[in-house]
């Protein structure tokens, strides 16, 4: 019998997924798995697939996209598959819930990353800081004694802070002061003046202090790249930075802290896929099996021994030792506290509205006020035409 699997990946991914499916296989000799990686456009795939009917038995899904297909009926429920060895009371409440609706469960979580404030070591030293900064207005005072200009040109070679001014990296910064995303109707209500407070003290970190730049300002493309190449000493970033810095930048000397406390609170976000099973699947028996072993504890050690994801199971994470190794423990910290990276079905449209108006705002092409009432008029009444 094969049971189909879709996922997105990178080669280093790819490796270790088909590893630990090889001792799946190995431990269910009479179910073999095919795996397809979905190298682009993961969602609109999946989708067209799920319409066609030919979606696979099992696939990744990330808790952004989770409201907007478990209302059509597409995912098949696991309530019913699930034994008490499955262990439901081990994931992380907040991650689990995450692919939950109306009591009823449809993915299982099979890792997660929150996000941590990356340092330079070598550039704190040199400024004389000797521990991370623990509240925002730490972190600017910081950023600005970390910028340097070293010939003096005029230019600055390093940035005390590398920022992505994203929504999926700024919905914590927007509830620091009572901000919401979305409310009731789920329609987009992040400009109000408790959401633009904390988005502000981003627009005027790099408009006013000129202390943070983006990846692109430094010739970057991303967080991981402006932080490696030394051109930033502090980054917001998720785990997947630790094996990636390791592998192309190994002389390097950084740590890490939680996310600084924003008037007083601690945040930081929290993204997490999950592993679901196709409604339609016709192995539906042997697609729990795999979906069981992979989000249970034996397949779950495997897959985030190396730590390119990190474990949503308390007692998985407590086996490997993550809450005690310096470099995580900030990671295993955060899941207590974070937002979850979802909000509703209209996410997408909300995040690509934010995301335009919000980089407007930062270059200083417009009010951060204006732009954020622009973006949220533009998200409600393309929610609107949808309904």
């Amino acid at each position: 019998m094969t049971v189909t699997l879709s996922g997105w990946s990178n080669l280093q991914e790819k490796q270790l997924l088909q590893q630990v499916l090889n001792e799946f296989e190995a431990a269910h000799p009479k179910i073999k798995v095919k795996y397809d990686a979905i190298a682009d456009e993961y969602m609109d795939v999946l989708k067209t697939r799920l319409i066609g009917d030919t979606a696979a038995d099992v696939f990744y899904f990330d808790a952004l996209e989770a409201p907007g297909i478990i209302e059509p009926g597409v995912l098949e429920l696991l309530d019913d598959y699930v034994t008490p060895e499955f262990d439901i009371a081990d994931f992380q409440p907040a991650l689990l819930a995450a692919f939950q609706q109306d009591g009823k469960t449809y993915g299982f979580p099979k890792d997660f990353s929150t996000l941590v404030l990356f340092y330079n070591k070598q550039a704190f030293a040199e400024a004389g800081l000797s521990q991370p900064p623990h509240t925002w207005e730490e972190l600017r005072e910081y950023a600005k004694k970390l910028t340097v200009d070293r010939n003096n040109d005029g230019r600055i070679d390093r940035y005390g802070f590398g920022v992505t001014p994203e929504l999926a990296r700024q919905y914590f910064v927007i509830k620091a002061f009572g901000g919401e995303l979305i409310n009731t109707l789920e329609q987009a209500t992040f400009a109000s003046p408790e959401s633009l407070q904390g988005l502000q003290l981003i627009v005027d970190q790099y408009r006013q202090d000129q202390s943070s730049a983006q990846p692109s300002d430094a010739g970057t493309t991303s967080g991981g790249e402006i932080f490696g190449q030394g051109k930033a000493a502090m980054v917001i970033e998720g785990s997947w930075l630790i094996p990636y810095l390791d592998d192309t930048f190994p002389k390097l000397e950084y740590a890490t802290a939680e996310v600084p406390t924003i008037a007083g609170k601690k945040g930081t976000m929290a993204y997490t896929v999950a592993y679901v099973m196709n409604k339609k699947s016709q192995h539906k028996q042997d697609a729990w099996q795999l979906i069981s072993y992979l989000t249970g504890k034996e397949g779950m050690t495997a897959w985030t021994s190396t730590g390119i994801a990190l474990p949503t199971r308390k007692s998985v994470t407590q086996k490997l030792s993550y809450d005690q190794k310096p470099l995580y423990a900030p990671f295993i910290a955060g899941a207590e506290y974070a937002t979850v990276w979802q909000a509703g079905k209209n996410l997408p449209t909300i995040m690509n509205n934010f995301n335009n108006q919000f980089i407007s705002a930062m270059l200083g092409e417009q009010p951060l006020a204006v732009a954020m009432q622009k973006a949220q008029d533009t998200a409600n009444r393309e929610i609107e035409l949808m309904q």
